[in-house]
């Protein structure tokens, strides 16, 4: 049985929206591992449809072991709105996405990995879909931006936590 794991980088206001923006300031060597061991436990990218298109737009002219994984790894794109993708390796998953997910979790293989999606991630773990939850939170408050949870009540089991020397804590989430 797959297991579908998300992870997020979050501010300690829950803000997840635009990482990019805020977090690159705390990223260092133990970060980066854990990221890369996540990585290498992949089969499978999922993504949301507005993650897939600035990955898209970014990611096929790039060099280097991340970009050589974002590239070569097969991607799936939870989208209502698309019907193709374009980038290499990638197949939209349209219509009932949460049954199609349910579906492919059933199956043999190894880790399906959503990055970012946000709105996606809110969604499986409202269905309970989400085996894994990873949060890098950030020693920052960001102030506005969208935040991860909204108004449904997702129990979870803190499974793991670890503390950086930038000040990310990384805590790991499974359903409660």
């Amino acid at each position: 049985m797959r297991k579908i794991v998300a992870g997020l980088h979050m501010a300690l206001d829950g803000v997840v929206e635009a990482p990019e923006q805020w977090s690159f300031q705390y990223f260092c060597p133990e970060v980066a591992q854990s990221i890369k061991a996540r990585r290498d436990a992949t089969e499978l990218l999922l993504l949301g449809r507005r993650t897939y298109e600035e990955f898209a737009a970014i990611w096929p002219g790039q060099e280097g072991e991340v970009a050589d994984f974002m590239n070569n790894t097969p991607k799936l794109v939870a989208s209502t709105t698309l019907s193709t993708a374009e980038w290499s390796g990638a197949k939209v998953i349209g219509g009932d996405v949460t049954a199609a997910l349910a579906d492919l979790r059933s199956q043999d293989g190894g880790n399906i990995t959503i990055t970012g999606s946000a709105t996606l991630v809110r969604s499986l773990l409202t269905a309970g879909l989400i085996d894994e939850l990873h949060l890098m939170i950030c020693p920052i408050a960001v102030g506005t931006g969208k935040r991860l949870f909204s108004s449904s009540r997702v129990p979870l089991r803190l499974n793991g936590s670890e503390t950086y020397p930038t000040g990310v804590v990384h805590l790991t989430y499974g359903p409660a």
